[in-house]
């Protein structure tokens, strides 16, 4: 019966509409209403995600579940869905965070809730649409789209400065996509054609693949984001509410490394060897400096956000490496430990924002230094975080290891120098991670306000312990999501390491 469905539009539209239908309907006037709907409508959406890794064939790199339809037909636009290997543990991964989000919100957001569970669905939907377009204008109207609900998220159940950060957060964001926009556009009237794949197979020559590549770049180096355009990512986890801390770095951080898989390594590979040089240096300054810099932070969620740009930067190291690789099986464990890497870190970063607003909702503090034995009156919840922050550390057995390990040993084959570099994340990792569980967890009850901390409710449980299954499953046995991808990444090696210079350079 599902597979008569259009299912890729209905993870898009069932909780787009899902989220209208709540805004302008039930709203708080019918609280209990909208709380319900919002769930059943998010049960729902990774009902279908599932389905779709259910019925998903792993040994093919072709493109599945395909919906094709006229758009704007004067323009030859598209309304092109579509996905593969590397779509398919993204879109699930949003579906899971999405639900996540709107269970611990029940509870943790005090007004407008319905106006927030609507935002919540609505992004849901929109991210799954950037994960699936296969039209490169579908692609950036998604793309554009989902920052009105996050710009909404931050700008009304943000903290103090949610203005300023909002302010911040949009226009790197949508400055660099401007960009990305007349590059699609160039593409698309030389080609005759926006479908990605048409695209990704036109003849460009190398000057014209360096001006589409820079395009790319500050597109997806900002939402990534990439060291030095990184500095709108901790005011906005800062600001932001917990839900909306939670999907910026479980999901939106993603889209960037979606990128330049999807467009970067297939539609400009020469330029991509011409300037790999460059993105691998800045990855391992976002390595090093910036988890030097979060060692430095007084603030949890700010310090968690600049590691979350050092975990990142494992991604575009994994990504860009490639080029200095002759082996296919090192091209391979590259490209596995970027896309490894990507869902580990949306599973980890979840916890970690989720577990600082557990703090938070019963402290209202941030600040590291206003805890301090919180294990005394939470040990639940410490022993869980304790999970999650040796997951951040990139502990063995955990999913935090496999996908830095990968990068590690396919640098390793490129240049020793690399590999050395992007090792002492293990250092760092583990002394800013170690370091605030020691400050907040251990030690003497910091206040009588710490000592009064009620442990981690039902629902709290609900949402933490399934993450930490899925960060330990990850870790232990990661061979199916290899599997997924696989041939999609074998596909994206193919092209990559192809010149398609088809002009004058």
């Amino acid at each position: 019966m599902l597979e008569q469905l259009p299912i890729l539009s209905l993870l898009i539209w069932i909780p787009v509409i899902g989220g209208l239908v709540i805004m302008f309907g039930p709203g708080d006037r019918l609280l209990a209403v909208s709380q319900r709907l919002g769930l059943f409508l998010g049960i729902l959406t990774l009902f279908l995600s599932c389905w779709l890794g259910w019925a998903f064939a792993t040994d093919t790199a072709q493109m599945q579940f395909m919906e094709n339809n006229r758009w704007i037909p004067s323009l030859n636009i598209h309304y092109a869905l579509a996905i593969d290997g590397i779509s398919l543990p993204l879109i699930v991964l949003t579906s899971l965070i999405g639900l996540l989000v709107l269970i611990s919100a029940t509870a943790a957001i005090k007004k407008r809730q319905s106006q927030y569970f609507a935002a919540v669905l609505m992004l849901t939907g929109l991210m799954n649409g950037v994960f699936a377009a296969q039209d490169a204008i579908l692609f950036y109207v998604f793309w554009e789209a989902m920052l009105i609900p996050m710009f909404l998220l931050i700008g009304i159940w943000g903290g103090p400065n949610r203005v300023y950060a909002t302010v911040k957060f949009f226009l790197f964001t949508f400055f660099g996509s401007i960009f990305m926009l007349v590059a699609l556009i160039y593409m698309g009237r030389e080609a005759d054609s926006f479908a990605i794949y048409d695209l990704q197979n036109l003849p460009l020559s190398l000057t014209e693949q360096k001006w589409i590549f820079f395009a790319f770049l500050l597109a997806f180096a900002v939402k990534i984001p990439m060291f030095p355009v990184h500095t709108w990512l901790p005011d906005a986890h800062v600001e932001a509410p917990t839900g909306g801390s939670v999907i910026l770095a479980a999901i939106m951080l993603k889209m960037g490394g979606y990128g330049f898989l999807r467009f970067s390594l297939p539609v400009t590979p020469d330029a991509v060897a011409e300037y790999a040089y460059w993105i691998i240096l800045f990855s391992l300054i976002a390595i090093v400096y910036v988890g030097l810099v979060a060692l430095a932070q007084k603030d949890m969620k700010k310090l968690i956000a600049y590691s979350s740009i050092a975990h990142m930067g494992f991604v575009t190291l994994g990504t860009f490496i490639i080029v200095y690789l002759t082996a296919s099986q090192a091209q391979s464990m590259a490209l596995q430990g970027a896309m490894v890497q990507m869902i580990s870190h949306g599973l980890v970063s979840g916890a970690l924002f989720f577990s600082i607003g557990v703090l938070y909702d019963r402290m209202h503090s941030r600040e590291i230094a206003d805890y301090g034995g919180v294990v005394n009156s939470m040990p639940i919840f410490a022993s869980l975080l304790m999970l999650f922050i040796l997951a951040n550390a990139g502990l063995p057995g955990t999913s935090g290891f496999v996908g830095e390990f990968f990068v590690i040993i396919a640098s390793f084959q490129a240049d020793w120098r690399i590999a050395m570099v992007a090792a002492l994340t293990l250092i760092l990792a583990a002394a800013y991670s170690l370091w605030v569980y020691k400050r907040v967890i251990f030690g003497k009850t910091a206040s009588e306000a710490v000592a009064r901390l009620e442990d981690v409710t039902k629902r709290e449980r609900l949402v933490l312990f399934t993450l930490a299954i899925l960060i330990i499953a990850l870790g232990v046995y990661p061979q199916p999501l290899i599997e997924i991808m696989q041939p999609s990444l074998e596909k994206i090696i193919e092209s990559a390491t192809l010149t398609k210079i088809g002009g004058l350079g």
